[in-house]
């Protein structure tokens, strides 16, 4: 008994001492202006510091809500891309009813559809990636595929619910790619080697190519043309030959895919079967 009178009695002395020290420090720093500054500089200090740590906690845990929100975005931004409509046909008279219509629609030729990756794969000779976004969504076959920071790949199967795309790290890949600065067209593959070197092909030596130099995708290509594919790295000028061999650094970074642009071709039925028909009359 004499123990647990002792324990409360030191308890309530220590509460005790803890409340005069309170009333002590208040009145030290409510009455006292030099005290009172130092006091609020530190606690201004701390409390900046915890507010701080607190937004980039809060920010972190915001990350996917902020991605989201800036792919659709940027979807509707690539949707409205002046390269993705085909200018009017002046030469034709259009009589307009009181039905209101976007006229852009009528010429449009692209149109964008974000996804998410959720597999890929980069050190084969054969690399695909897994978007997850299918026929269910819009996609089909051979569309293109691209990235806020270049082209991805080719959309080569499609389920219900996701695509497989054809990576531009595969040893099948080609692509009809331009210079930015000159315009001469040639094609883009990979060798199967090295994943952050592309190969540039049928380039004339008459042009003129440097390193630094942007090359994009042609107006031949199966994606948009104007796409971004990468930086010129070396100019190989081969003995007994009219053409020069680029190496070429991607735009994209391979390794860290997130999300892409699935893109479809409006125009593509009618180009396919135009070509076909002309095919067969030769």
């Amino acid at each position: 008994m004499r123990n647990v009178f002792l324990f409360v009695r030191r308890y309530f002395n220590f509460l005790f001492f803890i409340i005069m020290q309170a009333v002590a420090l208040y009145m030290l720093f409510h009455y006292n202006r030099f005290h009172e500054a130092a006091f609020m500089s530190v606690a201004g200090e701390v409390t900046g510091k915890i507010s701080k740590q607190y937004n980039t906690v809060e920010y972190y845990f915001q990350l996917k809500k902020t991605n989201a929100l800036l792919v659709e975005e940027n979807q509707t931004l690539r949707n409205l891309l002046k390269n993705d409509f085909l200018p009017a046909d002046t030469t034709t008279e259009f009589v307009v009813d009181s039905i209101k219509v976007d006229s852009l629609e009528r010429y449009r030729r692209y149109l964008y559809f974000p996804a998410k990756v959720i597999n890929n794969s980069v050190t084969s000779q054969t690399n695909y990636l897994t978007i997850s976004r299918g026929f269910n969504q819009g996609l089909s076959k051979d569309m293109a595929v691209v990235s806020p920071s270049g082209i991805i790949g080719t959309i080569v199967n499609v389920s219900a619910n996701m695509a497989t795309v054809m990576s531009l790290l595969h040893r099948q890949s080609r692509v009809s790619a331009s210079l930015l600065k000159t315009g001469e067209t040639g094609s883009v593959e990979w060798d199967g080697k090295d994943p952050q070197l592309l190969t540039f092909r049928n380039i004339p030596k008459s042009a003129v190519a440097k390193k630094g130099d942007t090359v994009i995708t042609s107006r031949y290509s199966s994606f948009p043309p104007g796409q971004m594919i990468g930086i010129i790295e070396g100019v190989e000028s081969q003995d007994g030959s009219n053409f020069y061999v680029l190496k070429i650094k991607p735009s994209t970074n391979f390794f860290n895919i997130q999300f892409v642009y699935a893109v479809k071709n409006l125009q593509k039925e009618e180009q396919d079967a135009l070509e076909k028909a002309t095919h067969k009359q030769e």
